[in-house]
């Protein structure tokens, strides 16, 4: 898999260089730079859950009650791992299982006051880190960011074709 050539200032593709829209390297440039921003407050975070719980946690959160084969359709991965996933935050005190009045064989998950405050710290946190790094950006930098949000929260609420 062919990656995009790194970037650095001085070059077209430099830190604070205008990027050409139609510049045929832009979505992968995009991918790159939002996984790597995403990537850098996941390991600077003090979190202590790994990214999966920390996904189920926020699925759970938006979707509960929900069963194990929901969740695992909705993660994209298969029921024995969100069974182990499921294990792990049971274990830490973040959910609730209940039984599931259609089904008798089925349990219901929902996050448990632990699970809520957890995400709470995780959110709070995160987007500290995120501030601080927006704060050491000159300002026109800032701008720039600050006017390309409505753009990005656009392109997550497009739909799949």
């Amino acid at each position: 898999m062919a990656t995009a050539p790194a970037a650095t200032s001085g070059s077209p593709m430099g830190v604070g260089g205008a990027t050409d829209p139609d510049d045929p390297m832009l979505p992968a440039r995009l991918r790159l730079a939002v996984g790597r921003l995403n990537r850098r407050i996941r390991v600077d975070s003090a979190a202590v859950l790994p990214p999966l719980q920390t996904s189920v946690l926020v699925t759970l959160e938006e979707h509960e009650p929900l069963r194990l084969s929901e969740l695992a359709r909705r993660e994209a991965v298969t029921p024995p791992t969100m069974s182990r996933v499921l294990a792990a935050l049971d274990d830490a005190g973040l959910l609730v299982r209940t039984p599931d009045p259609q089904d008798a064989r089925s349990a219901l998950v929902e996050l448990s006051a632990e699970g809520r405050a957890m995400i709470e710290r995780l959110r709070t946190e995160r987007t500290a880190l995120l501030a601080e790094r927006l704060e050491r950006l000159p300002s026109d930098q800032r701008d720039a960011l600050a006017a390309a949000l409505p753009a990005l929260e656009a392109l997550v609420t497009l739909p799949s074709e």
